[in-house]
């Protein structure tokens, strides 16, 4: 039921108008003569609106009658169809991912724009967002040529958009793909052929064209992930003068019957099949050594799309919890634990709802933090007008990147199980909307590289990049912070156990430092488990900036008093209930414990 969409602007416009610098974006060039902070307000409350009327009324329908594939082909409800249209000519969609578009939003203001159409309806956006996102790959790496044949259709989401990565037999690995690539007497163009499968949006009825971002290996590429190269590869091939001509043997064999998200089509396609199937090769041909630029190509548009898929996992588990936070409410069942003959109650005045509500407020708000930390940090990156300030974040979101990808989507799920559970039997129900977020949210932690790639990313790349100093850079604000409040009279306890976590991490990595020399296998067998602890580090670390800020709000007299109050409520419990699990893990992993490992197989 659509009245599942609970969300209101509040603690955007907190991150945005009082912890973050909101105004140093909009005061970049490229903003400050087009939005000002006394925008801010009016954008948000206008696009949660658009959410609420004209994007969540659909999510029925996707849940319901779903993407259908028949006769060849892929259509998506007919409700999606007038949301879609809507959105993009109101321009809320593609549009904003044109870093020279006239009205494009920075993304601290997007993100906030994005998280309720995502939340409004998370099977609906990736029509809408990946069209920019192959744009945006176009605009960087492509020809002149190939930028204005095929980005204003892309951005205006005339045309959809792909990224096609996976193979049926490759999985994450990327290297191993059969794709292939030949010559033809064109130069640009070249022959495609092979298998992509798990392909959001691979079909679909909401556009007139779709053009497919496809990894292949050119004939003569080099094996393994050097060897690959990036082409566009339209579903209609496009003549000369931008008209639409015949099909481009690009032949959709069917759709996943999936867990959850079932309004977006997830697809196998066949490219190639009759031999006919033509792609734009973008960028440089082959090099003398057999290598292609098509990995750091596409990574433009993957290292976005993790920040994008925490930030959908984010949403998804904030309407599930706004959901519990109601039910909770209004919910009368159970007395007092100290009145046992007094009335009944509702259930938000049991101790153990009260937790579960606050454990879900608490890391949904330590998740939200540093998913905008991300946006504003993409911001500066895009459109820092100081040299300094965009290299600082060039190696900031290096450090970031995978936490907000894993960390979000990891605790996305668990915190949706928790709202499940305030709702008792009914939350197992499909009566109630908790169940489809349970549904649509796992997908989260394996799209992009699932989690477990992103923690090697971390420990193996992000560790040791530039020497060392880019993670160390990051560390060391933490560092600075802990030191700068060490005194702190408001916050002391919390500060106390923020400095033991960051002693127990730097023991941590250590100990995997050893482990590196000694016995590689326990640095796998721990990532997921480091990720985590870094995020929990990171996020607390996030939540004693904003509670700083609300307890000066607060001193003022700000008349918001409830929502203050809860901001300090969250960093408390956080650094108290979720940050303790550094010492413990940290614990864990010095204990060097191989029985993971020495398990003979068949034991399982």
């Amino acid at each position: 039921m659509a009245s599942n969409f609970r969300y209101n602007t509040r603690d955007h416009k907190f991150i945005i108008k009082e912890w973050l610098d909101g105004k140093k974006i909009l005061g970049l060039k490229r903003f400050r003569d087009i939005y000002s902070m006394e925008d801010v307000d009016g954008i948000l409350e206008q696009a949660l609106k658009v959410c609420k009327d004209v994007v969540a009324p659909t999510n029925d329908d996707g849940d319901t009658m779903k993407a259908v594939f028949k006769n060849g082909n892929v259509m998506v409800p007919p409700s999606f169809h007038h949301a879609f249209k809507y959105v993009a000519d109101n321009g809320w969609g593609a549009s904003n991912k044109d870093v020279d578009g006239e009205a494009s939003l920075p993304s601290l203001l997007y993100g906030a724009v994005h998280e309720y159409m995502i939340a409004a309806n998370p099977a609906f956006v990736a029509y809408l967002g990946l069209p920019g996102g192959v744009a945006s790959v176009i605009k960087q790496f492509g020809s002149k040529e190939q930028i204005d044949f095929f980005t204003p259709k892309l951005f205006a989401t005339t045309w959809g958009g792909t990224m096609c990565l996976t193979e049926p037999g490759g999985g994450s690995d990327v290297g191993d793909m059969l794709s292939k690539a030949y010559p033809t007497d064109d130069p640009r163009i070249y022959k495609i052929k092979g298998t992509k499968c798990f392909i959001t949006c691979g079909d679909h009825d909401l556009t007139e064209n779709i053009i497919h971002l496809v990894l292949a290996r050119i004939d003569g590429g080099v094996p393994g992930t050097k060897g690959l190269s990036l082409f566009l590869v339209p579903k209609i091939w496009v003549n000369e003068d931008g008209s639409l001509g015949e099909p481009n043997d690009v032949v959709t064999v069917g759709i996943e019957h999936k867990m959850g998200l079932q309004g977006s089509a997830t697809a196998v396609l066949n490219f190639g099949e009759e031999g006919l199937c033509r792609g734009f090769l973008l960028g440089a041909p082959l090099d003398e050594k057999g290598q292609g630029q098509g990995m750091a190509q596409m990574f433009k548009m993957i290292n976005g799309s993790r920040v994008d898929t925490g930030h959908c996992a984010l949403s998804v588990a904030t309407v599930a919890y706004n959901n519990a936070v109601a039910y909770a409410k209004e919910r009368i069942q159970g007395r007092p634990i100290n009145n046992p003959k007094g009335n009944r109650v509702p259930l938000i005045q049991h101790e153990d709802i009260r937790r579960m509500l606050l454990t879900q407020k608490a890391t949904l708000e330590a998740m939200r933090a540093m998913i905008f930390k991300g946006y504003y940090t993409l911001d500066l990156i895009s459109f820092g007008d100081d040299p300094e300030d965009v290299r600082k974040a060039k190696r900031y979101i290096e450090v970031i990147t995978p936490l907000i990808k894993a960390y979000c989507s990891d605790q996305a799920w668990l915190m949706i199980t928790e709202a499940i559970q305030v709702h008792g039997g009914y939350g197992y129900t499909e009566e109630y909307p908790i169940a489809r977020q349970a549904r649509d949210c796992k997908i989260y932690s394996i799209w992009e590289g699932t989690n477990f790639i992103q923690s090697l990313d971390l420990v193996f790349r992000k560790w040791g990049l530039d020497k060392g100093s880019v993670f160390k850079d990051w560390l060391q604000e933490i560092v600075e912070f802990v030191r700068e409040n060490s005194a702190n009279r408001e916050f002391p306890r919390e500060f106390a156990i923020l400095s033991q976590a960051l002693k127990a991490y730097q023991e941590l990595m250590a100990a995997v430092f050893v482990y590196m020399k000694e016995d590689i296998r326990f640095v796998p067998l721990y990532t997921t488990r480091i990720l985590r602890v870094t995020a929990e580090l990171y996020g607390a670390f996030l939540l004693m900036q904003q509670a700083l800020v609300a307890r000066e709000k607060l001193t003022q007299g700000i008349v918001d008093e409830d929502f203050y109050k809860g901001k300090i409520s969250s960093a408390q419990f956080y650094l108290r209930n979720i940050l303790p699990d550094v010492m413990a893990t940290v614990q864990i992993i010095k204990d060097y414990d191989p029985s993971a490992i020495e398990i003979p197989e068949g034991a399982f």
